[in-house]
């Protein structure tokens, strides 16, 4: 049986470019930071990736910094004590969405009385009256803030105001993350545009390898204290020894990427008729954050009466990959807490299953799809399968 997978939002296949980039780098040898010729074409790998990244969300290459992944950049970044050039910028507290990823929401170096949420509406939508109040809040006591919205939510797909939290936020002199993970090379990023001081990245969601990602600033002047101390690796910004073939194999994805952004309309239009294929047999199927603007790959819904586990196994069998919420969560079968947030009650949230895609499928996957699901409704949904 042909497998098919639709768990891109867990992680992406690897791209031919990615894995030839990783290959090419591990067959050579030296340190990134050493001077000779073999560290000298360490460092020249380094060095292209940086400009390949910093192309997908546009920005100025030397201000990109590698980590290990999304949540080591996003535990870097939560943290109190910023400067802008030679001057302390301080956050005294830090303002998250309430559908953040779980490695934003436990709140980075921050501790948890340090910590507020911004609710969100019932497609999953920051509340901007929400975050405005707590902002106002925050002024009249003297206290500065981190504020960190996501620009797409991993689970459903659903993009933030970004530039309207940031707007808002550097007017009350807040500095502002975006968690980019999910968006990157699924809508165009503009860091400008976007007005966020910093934003974090992860190569195995765009088709790169996994142990490889990015914090990006806007700006030289404002810098963050290193989470990861004890070499001057990445502009003392975050010791350790450069993972050159991780790297080199992001920044290939990145470019390939850059190229996906086309594919959006397209995607979008599949999108919808997977909605349809859903509900096919006539079972209630819930769309979650059908209302707000999406991500063109990501579908988010429930079959009613049937537990995600149950169609997450189902699928498993007919040789389909879709997730039950957020990867990071594997194991679990407790409601996802996006859904929570947004208001879906408890046995409604059980339902819902995570489909994603992206470069590697195809139109014809949306047919093999729709022939393995009906096949999976009259096993778990026997009794709504309309006649044929």
């Amino acid at each position: 049986m042909t497998r098919l997978y639709l768990d891109y939002n867990a992680t992406a296949p690897l791209r031919p470019e990615a894995r030839d980039a990783v290959v090419s780098a591990l067959s050579t040898v030296g340190n990134a930071s050493s001077v000779h010729a073999e560290g000298r074409a360490a460092r020249g790998r380094v060095e292209a990736a940086r400009r390949q990244v910093a192309g997908l969300v546009g920005a100025d290459a030397k201000l990109v910094t590698f980590t290990s992944g999304g949540t080591e950049a996003n535990n870097t970044v939560l943290a109190p004590d910023w400067r802008m050039g030679s001057e302390a910028h301080r956050a005294d507290m830090l303002l998250v969405s309430a559908v953040e990823h779980v490695a934003v929401l436990a709140g980075g170096r921050f501790p948890p009385e340090r910590v507020r949420t911004i609710p969100v509406d019932g497609d999953g939508v920051v509340r901007l009256d929400s975050l405005e109040r707590l902002l106002e809040e925050l002024a009249a006591s003297e206290i500065r803030p981190l504020v960190s919205v996501m620009l797409a939510n991993n689970e459903t797909g659903v993009i933030q105001p970004v530039s309207e939290v940031a707007r808002l936020a550097h007017r009350a002199g807040a500095i502002v993350h975006t968690d980019a993970v999910q968006a990157a090379g699924r809508m165009p990023i503009d860091m400008e545009a976007l007005g966020v001081d910093v934003l974090t990245l992860s190569a195995h969601k765009i088709g790169g390898p996994q142990g490889a990602g990015a914090i990006v600033r806007a700006s030289e002047a404002l810098t963050f204290p290193p989470l990861l101390v004890g070499g001057g690796q990445e502009k003392r910004q975050r010791g350790g020894t450069e993972n050159v073939a991780a790297i080199a194999g992001f920044g290939a994805a990145a470019d390939a990427a850059a190229a996906d952004l086309a594919k959006g309309p397209t995607w979008a239009d599949w999108r919808t008729r997977l909605a349809e294929t859903l509900r096919q047999g006539g079972v209630p199927v819930t769309v979650f954050g059908d209302n707000a603007p999406r991500l063109p790959q990501t579908l988010c819904a429930g079959l009613e009466g049937v537990t995600a586990e149950t169609l997450v196994i189902a699928l498993d069998l007919e040789g389909v990959a879709v997730s039950s919420g957020s990867a990071c969560s594997s194991g679990k079968v407790a409601a996802s807490h996006v859904l929570a947030a947004m208001g879906v009650p408890d046995k409604v949230a059980k339902t819902a299953i995570r489909i994603s895609w992206g470069w590697e499928s195809t139109e014809s996957s949306l047919d093999l799809f729709a022939n393995r699901w009906g096949r999976v409704l009259r096993h778990v949904a026997p009794g709504h399968i309309r006649a044929a």
